[in-house]
Order: structure tokens, then C-alpha cells, then sequence
């Protein structure tokens, strides 16, 4: 079952991203804990007493004052589309604004939960200013102060309530599922038409929970897949800056329900920004990863040095996924697009790649006699042994005299020399460092 997408939205400067980094517990729209992923992330993974949900904030771009409320629909408008819950936030102090009753006009007319939250409210005395929000029609407006956390609990309550029901998705554990996701106009429709195509061998197409979005079952060489294209989710209007910045939205939940990610990247324009975010989202949720370079046909050069060239700026440019394949293709001539399901299989596998303890401990004598570790402040480093504890992706669990004396740049040691030995191509790897009696366990 894929998490909850809750979708915060506002005008500018009403406290929207404030409260998306206190809902968050850390400074997610300022500071990243992960250098390269994105210098603005505009989602993150969050949980309220239990219920765990993705949450998605639409701030952090600034507009001309004459195109102001166009801007403002658009990214009402897409998360609205894409949201399971809205969190439509206003400012207490300022009143309500014409702005607020063009979003509110939009919020009204949907058939998704909508929860008014009223920042800025905190002290008694303001609480009086709650009540003018009631003439938005879109029910009781709950005040807060998202800049201390006060009556966040209030909201979240409200929030997790309008959650779907944790109904169980009837999955196939035998077939891979594949999310197909990219910024616009890259190729994906091309992409999964072509593999559907070649193939020749489609059992059905039935709805899937992505909204909109079709999950395509097919079967090639004895091994079951479901294609889940988002790129029919995209309209056919006009793609501006607000709808290309915030379209990672449509890719959180096919992302969630997928095995395996190829990210339809075009090679004419290269990496950008929007690529690193939808990558680095995949990567972050632990998702087999591919990169698919689409539109090789018409990339100037097109010979090896052109795919070296192509390969050095895509690692530079995302750092974080050395570890993805990168597949150069063209959906329009069909250029080694029977590739794409054999690569996909083979990530598949490696993202369920188990290694057994004594093996992972062979190789960690091996590591610690080439590469002992470093002593911090007179102390010395002591590993006692590794354990794997899970996969998809794959987590193993490294227990030490004292994590701290752990530099993260000895895990990334640890880590290359998983992948020198068991290889581990297109599998995130995560690696935990745990004391001695600490438990397994997140």
C-alpha cells in the first residue's frame, strides 16, 4: 500500500514551508541531510501517531505580481489532483484575502478532504481572528503557530482522519513492478508504448491505486511485470514553470508501489534540477534504480565519447546514485528498448540480494586488514562483526564499541567493498551503524 500523500498549499508567505519542516522535525526546505539530492526538497516522509504519510510542500517559488494568481491555482490545482488530503494553510493575522477565496473557490469544488489550518494564531487573544475564516466554507479552521508547534497535534489529528482506509492492494510478491516517471515531455508515454509493443504479450489493463494512472501486466521470457505509467497523468495544458516544478509530485505514489524506477531522463537537455529531485526521491525511499536516457537518436555525437561525456555529467550531477545503471535509448526508433526489461530483472535481483553473515564477516576481516579504522580523539574504533538485515533495499547493520567514532566516510569504505564483492547494481544500500547491545531493528 503506498503512504498517503498530503499536499500543504497557500499563498506565499502564510507559513506553509514552517510548517512542513515542524511536521517534518527538521529543516527539510532549507537544510539537506543528503548533499546533491536537491537544494530544495519539496517532500518528505513524516508519521503521526503511527500513520505514516508523505507529505508534499507546494512553496519556495516567487511569481510577478500581474501572473500572481494564475501560479497559485496551477499549484492548488496539481496537488489537488495528486493529494490524498489538503492542507490549505492561511495567515491568522492577515485576514482573509482574495487570494485565499480564489484557492478556496478551487478547494470547494474537489471531492478530496480539505483541512484549513490558521497560522500565526498564538495567544488567546488571537484566537477571536479564527472565526472570519469560517465564510472560506471549508469547515472548522483549526488555529496554530507553526513556528513553535502550537496545536500541531490538533491538525495532524485531523489530517491522519481523512486518511484512506489501509485497504491491502492485491500484489502479485511474483511479478516486478516498474514506475515509469520523469519530468514532462521526456518520452515516457513513447517509453511504455514501445516496451508494450515489442513485447506483444499484454494480459490486461486494470485501474491501479495511482490516481489516473494504468497498471499494465505483461510477461516476458517466464517473468511477470506491471508497468505503472505515470505519464498519462500528465494534461494536455500548458506546461509552465509551476506545473514542471511541482510534477515530482505525480511520481510519490507510483514510486511507493514500485520495485524497480526507471527515470526517463532526455538527453538533448541533459540533467536537471527536476531530474535530481525525482531521482533522489527514488533513491531516498529505497527503490531499485535506473537511469533511462531517452532520445539518443538525436544527442549530438552519439558515439562513445558522447556516453562517457554523458555519464561523467550524470554521476557529478547526482552523486548519491552512483550506483544506478544508466541505459542510452531512443522510444521513437526503439534503439535498445528490449534492453529495459532485462535490466530491470537483473536490478530486481539484486535488490534482493541476501549474503550470509559469515560471508559479509569474511569480507569485513578482509576491509579492516587493508583499511584499519581510524582512531578519533585517542580512541580507537573497534567493529565486531556485520550483519544484513534486510533487503529491498538492502540493510546491513555494522556493530561497533561506540558508533560515534564511526566517520561517514568509513561506511561509504564499507559500502564500496559490498559493492566490489556482491555488486549490488541498482540497489540503494543502507548501512547502520549500531553499538554492541543495541538491537537490529530501526
Amino acid at each position: 500500500m503506498s503512504k498517503p500523500i498530503v499536499a500543504i498549499v497557500g499563498r506565499p508567505n502564510v507559513g506553509k514551508s514552517t510548517l512542513f519542516n515542524q511536521i517534518g522535525k527538521r529543516r527539510i526546505s532549507i537544510v539537506d541531510d543528503m548533499p546533491g539530492v536537491t537544494r530544495d526538497r519539496i517532500y518528505a516522509d513524516a508519521e503521526w501517531l503511527g500513520r505514516a504519510f508523505t507529505m508534499v510542500d507546494t512553496g519556495g517559488i516567487e511569481f510577478e505580481e500581474e501572473t500572481f494568481l494564475t501560479p497559485i491555482r496551477e499549484q492548488a490545482r496539481i496537488a489537488v489532483d495528486e493529494a490524498d488530503v489538503i492542507v490549505f494553510v492561511v495567515d491568522g493575522r492577515a485576514g482573509v484575502t482574495s487570494t485565499d477565496e480564489e484557492v478556496a473557490r478551487m478547494l470547494r469544488t474537489a471531492k478530496k478532504p480539505v483541512v484549513l489550518a490558521v497560522n500565526k494564531i498564538d495567544s488567546p487573544k488571537q484566537e477571536a481572528d479564527v472565526y472570519e475564516f469560517y465564510n472560506l466554507g471549508l469547515g472548522d479552521p483549526i488555529p496554530i503557530a507553526a513556528s513553535n508547534s502550537l496545536n500541531l497535534g490538533d491538525l495532524l489529528d485531523a489530517v491522519t482522519a481523512n486518511f484512506p482506509d489501509d485497504a491491502d492492494e492485491d500484489v502479485d510478491t511474483d511479478e516486478i513492478r516498474i514506475a515509469v516517471i520523469g519530468r514532462p515531455n521526456v518520452g515516457k508515454s513513447s517509453l511504455v508504448n514501445k516496451i508494450l509493443g515489442e513485447e506483444r504479450v499484454i494480459v490486461s489493463d486494470i485501474p491501479g491505486t495511482t490516481r489516473d494512472a494504468i497498471d499494465t501486466h505483461f510477461t516476458k521470457d517466464g517473468t511477470k511485470y506491471t508497468l505503472i505509467d505515470t505519464a498519462g497523468m500528465r494534461r494536455k495544458a500548458r506546461i509552465d514553470e509551476a506545473i514542471e516544478h511541482y510534477s515530482v509530485l505525480r511520481s510519490l505514489r507510483a514510486v511507493d508501489r514500485a520495485n524497480v524506477v526507471l527515470v526517463v531522463i532526455s538527453a538533448p537537455e541533459g540533467i536537471t534540477d527536476q531530474d535530481a529531485r525525482i531521482v533522489g526521491y527514488a533513491h531516498e525511499v529505497g527503490k531499485g534504480l535506473i537511469l533511462v536516457v531517452n532520445k539518443w537518436d538525436i544527442y549530438e555525437g552519439k558515439d562513445e565519447k558522447s556516453t562517457l561525456r554523458f555519464t561523467e555529467d550524470a554521476r557529478e550531477k547526482l552523486p548519491f546514485a552512483q550506483y544506478a545503471p544508466i541505459l542510452y535509448l531512443s522510444a521513437l526508433t526503439g534503439q535498445r528498448v528490449n534492453r529495459v526489461t532485462e535490466l530491470v530483472k537483473y536490478v530486481a535481483e539484486q535488490q534482493s540480494m541476501r549474503v550470509q553473515t559469515s560471508v559479509l564477516n569474511e569480507l569485513l576481516r578482509d576491509a579492516l586488514s587493508v583499511n584499519p579504522p581510524p582512531a578519533h580523539k585517542g580512541r580507537p574504533l573497534k567493529i565486531f562483526f556485520i550483519t544484513q538485515a534486510a533487503i529491498e533495499p538492502p540493510k546491513f547493520v555494522v556493530f561497533v564499541n561506540d558508533p560515534e567514532l564511526m566517520h561517514f566516510s568509513y561506511v561509504r569504505f564499507l559500502e564500496n567493498k559490498l559493492r566490489e564483492t556482491f555488486g549490488f547494481e541498482g540497489a540503494p544500500l543502507r548501512m547502520i551503524v549500531r553499538g554492541r547491545n543495541e538491537k537490529e531493528d530501526d
